[in-house]
């Protein structure tokens, strides 16, 4: 396998694939990419919340560079990518068991949305609003990669709706942490803080991605109404 030591030479090798790049963070943070035949693999710590090994390429040729990436880098990595690819992985790369399916989504093009949300200056009011409304939120106030969250208030000025910029490389940026009050539901609120989100991140990045629950139909109705566009990926971890 060869070492992929620039944004440049993987978005070459990888064909510009958003996964890859996202995943990548810019090769900052000691994350390293590996390339073989066709196959390329990057190893990223710590990004929204596990240690994930990209892959994407053709499984016989990503099982024996998932292999050896393994034993460089340490059983903690979860391989994820094309749901595919990642059950070929599963039956192929010994001690690699399948985890689970989900969506990746993405966009590049800034939605059409009115919205009154905005940045906030600090977190205030964050973490308590993701412990009524969204317990199990990667995204939390003070983990590294979480770089800033918008929100929508209420009259009294109360947080109604958050969405964070986390784990955003330099090619695609990264929505998380979308939560909304139990009694601001219903009304298009996450719809219109994760469009301001959006537009932001597509107007920073060239392009935003999220990670969604594949059997979350709501929340997927949302973002495909904001032009994103829905890839089933999945995830892996050794026994």
């Amino acid at each position: 396998m060869q070492e992929i030591r620039t944004p440049a030479d993987l978005s070459l090798v990888s064909g510009g694939d958003p996964v890859v790049e996202w995943a990548a963070q810019g090769f900052a943070g000691g994350v390293r990419a590996w390339c073989s035949g066709d196959a390329v693999a990057v190893a990223s710590p710590d990004v929204s919340k596990h240690d994930r090994l990209a892959v994407t390429g053709p499984v016989e040729d990503a099982a024996p560079l998932v292999r050896d990436v393994l034993c460089e880098v340490g059983p903690t990595y979860r391989p994820f990518g094309d749901e595919e690819l990642v059950r070929g992985l599963s039956e192929r790369v010994p001690g690699l068991v399948f985890s689970a399916s989900f969506g990746w989504m993405d966009a590049a093009e800034v939605p059409d949305v009115t919205t009154t949300a905005a940045w906030l200056d600090g977190d205030a009011g964050v973490e308590a609003l993701l412990v009524e409304a969204s317990p199990k939120s990667y995204a939390w106030p003070g983990h590294p990669g979480v770089r800033r969250w918008a929100a929508l208030r209420g009259d009294r000025g109360e947080l109604l709706s958050i969405a964070a910029d986390a784990w955003s490389s330099p090619e695609v940026g990264f929505l998380a942490g979308v939560a909304t009050h139990f009694v601001a539901r219903g009304k298009g609120l996450s719809r219109q803080v994760c469009g301001f989100v959006t537009a932001e991140l597509v107007k920073r990045h060239g392009r935003v991605a999220l990670m969604v629950d594949g059997d979350n139909a709501a929340a997927i109705a949302v973002y495909r109404r904001l032009g994103y566009t829905y890839r089933r990926v999945a995830a892996a971890g050794m026994r």
